[in-house]
Parts: C-alpha cells; structure tokens; sequence
C-alpha cells in the first residue's frame, strides 16, 4: 500500500496523543508528503517536524474547520507547496458528555459545526484539485455513537454529527466516482486517545471495557491502518463505506 508520491491533508492532526496525529505519521511512513492542520499551530508544527524526520515532506497549517476562509487557505497552502493533493481525512472533531435537557443552541451550534459542517467544507475545497487530476481518497472520522445513538462521552449532537457525515460521505461518494475519487468513513468506538479531556487510569479502562468482546480499548495505530488502507490505490473499488473499527461493541 505505497502512497508514494501522494500528498495528504489530516486535519484534527496535532493532538500528542490523538488519532490525527498518528494519521499523519502512518501516511508518511507509507510514504505520502503531508499537510498536518488543526487550530494548535504549534503543536502541528511538532508534528510535521516529526514527519520531515522520516524523511517525508510536511508542513503545518494552522486551520478552523468551520470556516470557510481558512480552509480555502489549507488548500492553497498545500497546492502551492507540492502542486496537488491525492488524500483528505477529516479528522478535526470534538464531543461533549451533555444530554438534550442540558443542551444549549451553542452547544449544538459548536459541536455540528466542527465535526460535520468541517467536513463538507474541507470535502468540497478539495474536489477542484482532485477532479482535476482524476484521482482523490477522502476519508471521514465518524464514530460508533453514530450507529448506536451515543455512548460514554458524546452527546445526542455529536451522534447526530457523526451521523451526518456517513449519509454526507455517500451520497458524495455517488457524485464524484466516475473522477477517481473514493469517499468512505471509518467509525471508531472506544480508542485510546485525548479527545475526552485525557486518558482514563488503568482500572477505569478495564471497567469500560467490559461490555467490548475484545476486553480493551483500541489504539489510534489501528484506526489509522485503516484509514492508510483507504487511502491508497488497492481501495480503488471500495466507496460510500463505513468501517467499524470497535473491538465487537457494536456490528451491523
């Protein structure tokens, strides 16, 4: 699965322990040059240098999803520094533990807006290059709580965002096939990473793993061996999909 000479964009990369950022390096191990995004300029700036370490090219952009503007930036960054881009994984994504009685219009607002609205905007903003030159994977982070109707940490908006963007990655996938350009999601259940405000001790693992057939919490590594799968060229006749990635807690 070379992804050599492929240039991608992961957005949400920047996290030290988070799923964006192993993205970002498991793509350059493959081989692809990357353009690592989020909000913490600084940290993706770790990050690419953490790339250009392993002999890939990288550069970070500081970037919000949700607007427009900055994402048209993203995009110019990255066809101005390597002429194209082959990859896009929306990655950038937050969630809050709230139930609708609790939930104010910007609690709605906010998490709809990162997490699905970023993901049209960043979707679109690419679909010039990649039709241009007739080949394109898009990958989507959805989330098991969009098929079980949340879970430990997210809310009913973030079920509903991250159920948004399997119908939004099929029906795209429907427009743009017949260009060489792939659209799938990966739902990933309980993983390992920062996104809840930290990692959980030990015990408090174990104790969340119980309902998991697996008996554990999954690692960002084996979320992003997926997404690099999706990535690349042996993927071609694979779109419109989601693929679990939750250890049994959940199949269809």
């Amino acid at each position: 699965m070379s992804l050599e000479k492929r240039v991608a964009i992961v957005t949400g990369a920047a996290s030290p322990r988070g799923i964006g950022r192993t993205i970002a390096l498991t793509l350059a191990k493959q081989g692809a040059d990357v353009v690592v995004c989020d909000l913490d300029r600084t940290g993706a700036e770790r990050v690419a240098e953490e790339i250009r370490a392993m002999k890939r090219n990288a550069i970070a952009v500081q970037v919000d999803v949700t607007k427009q503007q900055d994402v048209t930036e993203l995009v110019r960054a990255a066809l101005d520094r390597f002429g194209r881009i082959d990859i896009l994984v929306n990655n950038a994504g937050i969630t809050q533990p709230i139930k609708v009685a609790d939930m104010t219009e910007a609690d709605w607002d906010r998490i709809i807006a990162v997490n699905l609205k970023g993901t049209f905007l960043c979707s679109k903003a690419v679909m010039t290059a990649m039709i241009k030159q007739g080949y394109g994977r898009i990958v989507n982070m959805s989330s098991v709580s969009a098929k079980r109707g949340g879970g430990v940490f997210g809310g009913a908006h973030y079920s509903a965002a991250k159920a948004g963007i399997l119908g939004f990655a099929k029906a795209l996938a429907r427009e743009v096939a017949a260009h060489g350009i792939t659209v799938n999601s990966v739902a990933p259940g309980l993983i390992a990473t920062d996104i809840r405000g930290g990692l959980e001790s030990p015990e408090r693992q174990k104790e969340m793993s119980r309902d998991i057939p697996v008996q554990r919490l999954g690692t960002p590594e084996e979320v992003a061996a997926t997404v690099a799968f999706l990535a690349s060229e042996e993927a071609a006749y694979i779109t419109g999909e989601d693929i679990d990635i939750n250890g049994g807690s959940h199949m269809d």
